[in-house]
């Protein structure tokens, strides 16, 4: 009877995720989460402050696009070897190097914006140094998300980590321009410094014996042609990086182009600029989150039409004639933008065997970040030579063009024509969705398929 009277205790079960945070359900990967949060906000507010601070001692856009150049040409020179590195060392000792090298970056600009001494080729110095740390962290990060979550999870943690960068890119140029109004540019690179510290800690907490990490690669000869040869014999890989370096040529240089926009078109000052990036993080943080959401992952025909729409919204943003319309097409250009990168960097991680990731990651950022080291100096160029906005529509109508002969190019490749598709009377009917125990007739994505005159149709005599 005793026994009968005892409460029974109840044995708390692992806590369950919702599924767009499914990925939080391991420890490692939520400190590594949290790490990249705080750094991305201090990275956010250097970025903002260095920015214009070269503005403010050149006058030039020229000189940002250099700037941001020189930030991404690293990933031009190191950006393979870099990958080799990644699969031949820990991760995380990777990851605690760069952010100590991050901080003592950081700190050394913020002395010398305090005490006034900055010059721009200071800044130039410090953005390839901090260049040389991304390069090394970049791919050993990518990398270990993968290892740490699992290829169920990748997705989810990729959209993730993306949800945090670009919600940092919210904070961190708000926090920035409140610094710079009131007390100064140097205190954002000392806040970087101090967060780049506190990273330093938090990486250090993971326990590499609760992931299941890959033994590193030994050293070998032809490690990083194995890598290219990989890419190049792995059609998703392959496509997925040509799309993305369309797109980084193109379409992602927007620093240099909210710079010029908040300078010299619409004279908005440092708090207008502030305002501009926020806008476009905003945009950047609703893909990430539409993104974590999603079930299906994003195939090469959709990454294609996604980059012509990027290219489009790039366009439309050099035809706005206000700061509010621009800012609307902000906040439009960073969720196509992040939509992409999302469905790109899932592509090419979940198609790429284990033992080759790093080389792989260290191309896709060599691709990514290395290819803005060239368009963004150009960029700065024809802004100071032609303005803003032609600039912006020449770039935009080049996206759209590159991206509808990459389409065609993999339709030909994959014994695929562009043609019109036949429709049929039948074919003019709604679908329907659930509301509550109702079914309501409604347009949605298989409905506008159907409809759809032009689409990738199998070409004659390809199927037998």
């Amino acid at each position: 009877m005793e026994l009968l009277a005892r409460p029974i205790e109840r044995t708390r079960g692992p806590r369950e995720w919702p599924s767009g945070l499914i990925a939080l359900q391991v420890r490692n990967y939520r400190l590594l989460l949290s790490s990249q949060a705080l750094g991305a906000t201090g990275g956010w507010m250097q970025r903002v402050a260095q920015d214009w601070m070269v503005l403010q001692l050149t006058g030039s856009v020229a000189a940002v696009g250099v700037t941001v150049a020189l930030q991404f040409l690293p990933f031009l020179l190191f950006g393979l070897f870099s990958g080799v590195i990644a699969d031949r060392f820990p991760k995380q000792r990777i990851l605690m190097i760069t952010q100590s090298a991050a901080a003592v970056c950081a700190a050394v600009l913020g002395l010398l914006a305090l005490t006034g001494t900055a010059q721009a080729w200071h800044v130039y110095i410090i953005a390839f140094s901090l260049g040389m740390v991304t390069v090394f962290d970049g791919p050993a990060r990518s990398a270990l998300v993968t290892e740490l979550v699992g290829p169920a999870r990748i997705r989810n943690a990729v959209s993730l980590n993306s949800s945090v960068f670009h919600s940092a890119a919210l904070v961190g140029p708000a926090l920035s321009g409140v610094l710079i109004g009131t007390i100064g540019l140097g205190w954002s690179f000392v806040a970087n410094a101090l967060a780049a510290s506190v990273v330093v800690a938090i990486i250090s907490q993971i326990k590499p014996e609760l992931a299941q990490l890959p033994t590193p690669a030994s050293r070998a000869k032809g490690q990083l042609r194995e890598g290219l040869s990989y890419i190049m014999r792995t059609s998703e890989v392959r496509w997925s990086l040509i799309l993305l370096a369309v797109a980084s040529m193109f379409a992602l240089n927007m620093t240099v182009v909210i710079t010029a926009f908040a300078d010299k078109v619409f004279d908005l000052g440092v708090n207008g600029y502030s305002l501009l990036t926020s806008l476009n993080a905003v945009g950047a943080l609703t893909g990430a989150l539409l993104s974590a959401g999603r079930k299906k992952p994003i195939r090469l025909r959709g990454l294609a039409l996604l980059l012509a729409v990027l290219g489009a919204a790039v366009l439309a943003g050099g035809l706005m004639p206000s700061p509010v319309l621009y800012g609307a097409v902000l906040v439009l250009t960073g969720l196509i933008t992040l939509t992409f990168l999302i469905g790109a960097n899932t592509l090419v991680q979940t198609s790429c065997a284990p033992a080759v990731r790093g080389r792989v990651m260290a191309v896709y950022m060599l691709i990514q970040l290395g290819l803005q080291a060239v368009g963004s100096p150009v960029l700065g160029f024809g802004i100071d030579h032609i303005g803003p906005q032609a600039t912006l529509a020449v770039t935009g109508a080049m996206t759209i063009t590159l991206a509808v002969t990459v389409s065609m190019v993999m339709a030909k490749k994959a014994h695929l024509s562009l043609g019109r598709q036949p429709v049929h009377r039948a074919d003019f009917r709604l679908d329907s969705i659930r509301l509550g125990r109702r079914q309501v007739p409604f347009v949605t994505t298989r409905t506008l398929r159907r409809l759809s005159p032009i689409g990738i149709v199998p070409a004659r005599g390809s199927i037998s």
